[in-house]
């Protein structure tokens, strides 16, 4: 995430459904120095065992995400620069491009501000991933997106952060001419079988 440029320094972090549980970054930690051993098991519930790194402050998020939609299993939030200007504005991207379709709606919605690493920040990050969708910003903060495997969370992570910096872009020449919701509900039929060869699961 640091040599990609997708979250700089020590900010974003990343989890994966482990057993009963989850796998987490842990916080404060610069990502080119973790080791295997540094990644930190959670319960279900957010309990950390003993003997390890603490989580990243936003452990609750990931674990109520994981918790409330079976079909995902890795998260990744990241402070990505274009993603992370149009949450502080409070904004959305709306379906000014088919790609917003990657993120499983017709708009990528920003969720509420709350301080990080509350019940209520995560409340709302619930609330905007709400109807099937893979992806949201966070106001005033950054993005979260999330997939079957981290390969998956960690690219649509970057297509929303691709299609963050192309909307403020177009936003730049003038008003955007956004996509219906009869097109937009025909683009989403079709990513049903989008980028997937015979050969795949």
């Amino acid at each position: 995430m640091n040599a990609s440029g997708l979250s700089l320094n020590r900010s974003g972090n990343a989890s994966l459904r482990w057993g009963d549980g989850l796998l987490i970054t842990p916080t404060g930690r610069a990502y080119d120095c973790l080791q295997p051993e540094d990644i930190v098991f959670l319960e279900a519930d957010g309990t950390c065992p003993p003997g390890q790194l603490a989580p990243s402050s936003e452990w609750r998020f990931h674990c109520d995400i994981l918790r409330a939609f079976a079909d995902v299993h890795a998260v990744v939030h990241a402070h990505s620069p274009h993603a992370t200007a149009l949450a502080c504005l409070g904004e959305g991207i709306p379906a000014f491009h088919y790609m917003v379709a990657a993120a499983g709606g017709d708009r990528i919605p920003c969720a509420d501000y709350a301080t990080f690493g509350t019940p209520e920040l995560s409340a709302n990050v619930l609330r905007a991933l709400d109807g099937g969708l893979h992806a949201c910003l966070m106001a005033n903060h950054g993005q979260v997106a999330t997939g079957r495997t981290l390969d998956e969370a960690y690219a649509l992570a970057w297509e929303v952060e691709n299609l963050a910096r192309q909307y403020m872009l177009a936003r730049s020449l003038g008003a955007t001419r956004n996509l219906s919701g009869e097109e937009m509900a025909r683009v989403l039929a079709k990513f049903r079988d989008y980028g997937r060869q015979p050969t795949d699961d």
